[in-house]
């Protein structure tokens, strides 16, 4: 039976147990309440950049595959690095914006992109993405932080790149945070005593909630502490009040909250989400400046929730090899391109493959770094 192309400027108007029916769930980053809350709250504006067009696949009637998509007229938010690429094309006298992406806004997270059941619609997907290229609505297209079980889908003209992220796993079993210290060279294990007792030493507690126990009082500490963040370091805060509001209803058992209590105040906070398996770090602020806060709020506690809840990783967000040392493993995250001019395809082929090499190289000099006592036996 043929397949419908439909490119869609909303989530609001898809059902959201089909689009979520296309996806095991594990990821909160593609279910329907968090994108489609991203686009009702105003986190999602095109004058940064973030123009809605999803990509879908529809069969009698039904939504068979889609992939969450966006018009981009920068690489605001986007976390693989495409800067050079555009520059290239300037230089050149061509447009490389708009471009399209697939991908979670604001989020370097890996998961599922092609959202489909069968493999030949996965395929249907990409088919859709080179036509739209072809037909010059855009230079390129661009699938971010994709499941590295979704790349065979990708035939050799889809560009490959990858970084490196840092994922704290629970490769031993350990049944609890001694367990995990214990598995550590004395000089690693020392250091992050010596930083949890700094913080439990200023009088500082923690409450962990998840969305369905966290009060309003919560949130908008919470949101208070995400633009700290964002005004300390002139970036502009994406994420509105109202969209961890959203977060705290319509994902009630997904979204946790990490918050630091001093004298009766919030003083610093990380909002994570939890999917099947894993625990996902994604923002965080303070307004203290305390030794080990940062260590305590936004690593050590999503440990301890990870070990206490039975999860089997912890992924607290992009960059940061000061990670290593606190038991964080280096690992692949993986994109794909699809270059539209044949030219710039072939060059940029080769920018890929050099990047690639470095990256390996650079895999290894951090896998000789890990704190463990054998660091090499569960890399």
């Amino acid at each position: 039976m043929s397949l419908e192309v439909r490119w869609l400027p909303a989530l609001a108007g898809i059902d959201a147990a089909q689009w979520d029916a296309l996806h095991d769930g594990r990821n909160p980053f593609v279910c329907h309440a968090f994108l489609s809350g991203l686009e009702a709250t105003g986190c999602i504006r095109g004058d940064w950049g973030w123009t809605p067009h999803h990509l879908t696949l529809w069969r009698d009637g039904r939504l068979a595959a889609a992939a969450p998509g966006y018009v981009k007229h920068n690489s605001h938010g986007e976390f693989v690095f495409d800067h050079a690429w555009a520059h290239a094309y300037a230089r050149a006298g061509l447009d490389y914006f708009p471009k399209w992406l697939c991908a979670v806004p604001y989020s370097p997270v890996s998961g599922p992109r092609l959202l489909a059941a069968l493999e030949g619609d996965r395929h249907a997907l990409l088919q859709a993405m080179e036509r739209a290229c072809g037909d010059d609505a855009f230079s390129s297209a661009h699938v971010n932080f994709h499941d590295a079980g979704e790349a065979p889908a990708f035939d050799a003209r889809w560009l490959a790149r990858q970084d490196v992220q840092y994922h704290w796993e629970n490769v031993d079993g350990w049944r609890g945070f001694d367990d995990f210290l214990a598995a550590m060279d004395n000089k690693h294990r020392k250091n992050i005593r010596r930083e949890r007792t700094r913080v439990a030493g200023a009088g500082v507690r923690f409450r962990v909630v998840h969305g369905d126990e966290a009060t309003d009082a919560d949130l908008d500490a919470m949101h208070a502490l995400y633009l700290q963040t964002f005004a300390e370091y002139g970036n502009h805060p994406a994420l509105t009040l109202p969209f961890f509001h959203h977060l705290a209803h319509a994902m009630p058992r997904q979204l946790v909250l990490v918050l630091a209590v001093s004298e009766g105040e919030t003083i610093a906070g990380a909002l994570c989400l939890r999917g099947g398996d894993t625990l996902y770090g994604r923002y965080w602020g303070c307004h203290a400046d305390l030794p080990g806060l940062h260590f305590e709020t936004c690593y050590y506690q999503g440990i301890e929730y990870c070990l206490r809840e039975g999860l089997g990783r912890f992924e607290p967000g992009a960059q940061g090899e000061h990670k290593l040392a606190r038991g964080f493993r280096p690992r692949r995250v993986h994109s794909r391109h699809w270059v539209a001019h044949p030219l710039f395809r072939e060059a940029l082929a080769e920018w890929c493959r050099q990047e690639s090499a470095q990256v390996e190289r650079h895999l290894v000099h951090l896998s000789d770094r890990l704190p463990f006592k054998h660091p090499h036996a569960s890399r």
